[in-house]
């Protein structure tokens, strides 16, 4: 299956975690692709990076080494949107986002939407009871501390990019206090 490769190393401060990569995505080779996803416009307003960067295959280099932000997903499987996903695909890659995280040992693990976050916990981590909120959660996965912001994808039209800048600014502020 080609899928997007993942970006993780020990020392990181932010893993970036999507719910899967999409089509485009994959097709272009870094995070984020779709011309119409909010990510790149929102982390360039934000503070999170030490300066703007260009939609590309350099860019995730960039973040990587220069802001140590590294990304995956939840599930490795590319499709067109979420909803094509099985809980099959969730079962077999929820546990080894878990094992990753507990192995690089980030800060922080930035999950992209509510739902990302909700079916690592269901399938992941095996915790149905817990309820996902914005911002800051409750939960760690082994040593690093958990954020949820809204999904960046043109599928979520409920948060504006002046909303997603918001979350992120918080991110950045959250980032840069100690635990």
């Amino acid at each position: 299956m080609k899928t997007l490769p993942d970006y993780l190393r020990p020392g990181l401060r932010i893993v970036s975690i999507g719910l899967n990569p999409s089509l485009p995505s994959v097709e272009a080779g870094f995070y984020f692709a779709n011309p119409r996803n909010r990510f790149w416009r929102a982390l360039n307003r934000s503070g999170l990076a030490a300066g703007p960067v260009t939609p590309s295959v350099k860019a995730m280099d960039i973040l990587f080494q220069r802001d140590d932000i590294g990304f995956t997903d939840v599930v490795k499987r590319p499709t067109r949107g979420g909803a094509e996903l099985r809980a099959a695909d969730y079962r077999r890659d929820a546990p080894q986002l878990k094992a990753k995280l507990e192995r690089f040992r980030p800060t922080i693990a930035w999950f992209h939407g509510k739902q990302a976050y909700g079916l690592y916990l269901r399938h992941g981590d095996k915790r149905t009871q817990v309820k996902a909120s914005w911002g800051a959660q409750s939960l760690r996965i082994g040593i690093s501390r958990v954020y949820v912001t809204p999904n960046p994808s043109p599928a979520n039209a409920t948060y504006s990019l002046s909303d997603l800048i918001g979350w992120y600014r918080r991110l950045a502020r959250y980032a840069a206090v100690d635990d």
